[in-house]
């Protein structure tokens, strides 16, 4: 379990390393939802999306001499691209496992950034076997995508930082995937603002923490089939459950549908481009996947902004 104290101490490691990225808001969106509504824009973090702030948290907490040794994690992009950040900061060898469908951005700014490659079938394979198996064989610490404390507490930085920008919010909506940024989010949420609600999002297709919530202990669902590839873990984490069981107020769903017109709004409205998963919080608030009273505030975090240019403009010119 991570206490708000941790994520604290994340920010101060974190100090002169992340960006303080942008609060965002829009009137256009305010009427629409009946509500006020703040985003903190992930996508301008960098590496474009939140994932720097747990890598790096985590990494430069290992002990110097097994660092030396170099890192290894598992990602589809977001993780893969904040690892690498963080590893070249901090002078430290990184090979990352990614799926052998990874959009091809993401993949081409993990290597940039310095880190090894090594590609998996994720239909096929389960990542975690693989990758574990892969940093015993080399000797590199594991740098777990979301099931750590130091992670967690990394992530939760983005819900401190809103927080500190605005004040006083009553719903919160953080997309998920294994976990980690909604224990991080979660936590200093119930600790700063213990009236607030917290949910997470996930894709309608990749459901295993709403499965999971409700038979009170954690699913397995096959690798989900949907345009959010970075909400693709089938099943949440061990720890991070542990922290969404008791301090979330639950999550909900959204389709790629759902996800595709708040890409679009997010394009047109706000000017700001949102990888699919990126846009989930933003996706359910449009879709009024959860109720709430008018002029209740609310935050969002838009968590990525990954995206192959040409699969965007794809996306968002369906009709």
């Amino acid at each position: 379990m991570i206490e708000v104290d941790d994520v604290h101490a994340a920010a101060r490691r974190l100090q002169g390393v992340t960006h303080r990225t942008p609060v965002l808001s829009s009137r256009t969106l305010d009427e629409l939802v009946d509500a006020r509504v703040v985003m903190k824009a992930e996508t301008f973090q960098r590496g474009g999306a939140f994932k720097l702030r747990g890598a790096y948290n985590k990494i430069c907490s290992i002990p110097e001499a097994e660092r030396r040794r170099g890192v290894l994690a598992f990602s589809s992009g977001n993780h893969a691209q904040g690892v690498a950040l963080a590893s070249a900061a901090l002078d430290v060898a990184a090979t990352i496992l990614m799926p052998t469908d990874t959009p091809a951005a993401k993949l081409a700014a993990t290597r940039g950034y310095g880190a090894e490659v090594v590609s998996y079938d994720r239909f096929g394979q389960d990542r975690e076997l693989v990758g574990r198996a892969l940093a015993e064989s080399r000797g590199l610490t594991l740098v777990h995508p979301f099931d750590d404390k130091l992670v967690m507490a990394g992530q939760g930085t983005a819900a401190l930082e809103l927080i500190e920008a605005v004040g006083e919010i009553d719903l919160m909506l953080v997309p998920v995937s294994g976990g980690g940024l909604l224990a991080g989010v979660a936590t200093v949420m119930r600790a700063l603002l213990p009236q607030a609600r917290v949910f997470g999002v996930e894709p309608q297709e990749g459901d295993d923490h709403v499965r999971s919530l409700a038979a009170g202990e954690r699913v397995r669902i096959p690798v989900p089939h949907t345009i959010a590839d970075a909400l693709t873990a089938p099943t949440p984490g061990e720890l991070t459950f542990a922290v969404n069981r008791e301090r979330a107020d639950g999550v909900v769903t959204v389709s790629d549908a759902q996800l595709v017109d708040a890409m679009r709004f997010a394009f047109e409205r706000l000017k700001v481009v949102l990888e699919p998963s990126g846009a989930a919080a933003l996706a359910a608030l449009l879709a009024g996947a959860l109720s709430y009273e008018p002029g209740t505030r609310i935050g969002l975090v838009l968590s990525g902004g990954n995206v192959d240019r040409k699969l965007f403009s794809e996306l968002i010119a369906t009709q």
